[in-house]
């Protein structure tokens, strides 16, 4: 299984980045798949999760409204839309793959201590 986040990059605040995780090995029928940011120092951050088979999705409170997860199974890539920029959504940010069950809420989220997919991380900074 493989997981490779893209598309970080430096932007003002206010502005849009748009970022893409490439999956394989695994059917995302079958996994929820979730992005997560971490700034040195400070404990990993769940910012959204989607459901790959019918494409439910939850965000966190910091980000909803600003931020849209989205899925394109016969490519098999997520991505995250971030809009609105602001200075506190610098971070590394990191996609990772749960198994999900029929009928189970998004599985890769913060609850959920026991994920071990991860992908490496892309870094965004809003700055001015």
């Amino acid at each position: 299984v493989q997981l490779q986040a893209s598309g970080g990059g430096r932007v003002q605040p206010g502005g849009s980045l748009s970022l893409s995780c490439a999956v394989s090995g695994i059917s995302l029928d079958y996994y929820s798949i979730g992005w997560f940011r971490q700034v040195p120092g400070r404990e990993r951050e769940w910012v959204s999760c989607i459901i790959g088979l019918d494409s439910s999705s939850t965000y966190a409170d910091s980000v909803r409204g600003r931020f849209t997860i989205s899925r394109d199974n016969a490519k098999d890539m997520v991505y995250l839309q971030m809009n609105s920029l602001k200075p506190e959504d610098t971070a590394v940010y990191y996609c990772a793959a749960e198994e999900w069950v029929l009928g189970a809420p998004c599985s890769a989220t913060g609850g959920n201590p026991n994920i071990h997919m991860w992908g490496q991380g892309t870094q965004v900074t809003v700055s001015s």
